[in-house]
């Protein structure tokens, strides 16, 4: 297989580094392995927004901001419009249905796909009881929150791969993007995430694009272990 086929976009790597002169050293790293990068909120002060447009601007590099926005409608339409700007390819908010139609009042016109949140990937069932979320098993109310946030217009939603059979059968998912965090290569450490499967499993699953980053950023030989990745991947 060719380096250049090895660039699937599948795969995108978060940018979860300390600042954007890590940031681009990693992406130096990668090279054309790596054709999609996420940058995070943890990296919003670390020149986060600059990383994000040098990798898009002059790498070529396809960019997810996660910012999980999540404010009255005005607000979160002003900040999309804003970041709209930036020619970036995804955007998350979360998944509640004025804020997803919000979003994309501000994305009018733009290419950037509005992603919802459903429930973050390191949360489990008495996390949620501790933010007195109503009862429920996590996987139905993830499925419950995809469909609407997808009837509401969101692009895709964002969902443990565990999830993502389920939202996957919704008919409102149909022609809709599935991104999943959470996803761990075979023998890797589970770190916070509580909810996770392999590559494999999660394209197997009807996922189309998969969020790894620990072990990619903090392999001692980064584009080996995003190679691998892929390896598996093309096995899914």
């Amino acid at each position: 297989m060719t380096q250049a086929s090895r660039a699937d976009d599948r795969l995108i790597v978060a940018m979860d580094v300390p600042n954007a002169i890590a940031g681009l050293k990693l992406a130096e790293q990668l090279g054309d392995a790596v054709s999609f990068y996420k940058i995070g909120l943890g990296m919003l002060t670390g020149g986060g927004l600059g990383l994000a447009n040098e990798l898009k601007q002059e790498l070529g590099k396809r960019i997810f901001l996660d910012m999980k926005l999540f404010d009255i409608g005005a607000t979160v339409e002003n900040a999309v419009r804003g970041l709209a700007q930036f020619d970036l390819d995804f955007l998350t908010v979360h998944g509640d249905p004025y804020v997803v139609r919000a979003a994309k009042d501000g994305a009018a016109g733009k290419d950037m796909k509005i992603l919802a949140v459903t429930i973050l990937t390191s949360l489990d069932r008495q996390d949620l009881d501790g933010a007195l979320i109503k009862p429920g098993e996590i996987k139905d109310l993830v499925q419950e929150r995809a469909g609407r946030a997808l009837e509401n217009g969101a692009d895709g939603v964002i969902a443990s791969p565990q999830e993502a059979a389920l939202i996957r059968a919704l008919p409102e998912a149909q022609g809709k993007l599935i991104v999943t965090p959470g996803v761990r290569p075979t023998g890797a450490a589970l770190g916070d995430q509580k909810r996770v499967a392999t590559p494999a499993q999660a394209v197997a699953d009807g996922v189309d694009h998969i969020v790894v980053g620990r072990p990619i950023w903090q392999s001692s030989n980064p584009r080996a272990a995003a190679l691998a990745i892929l390896d598996e991947l093309n096995i899914g």
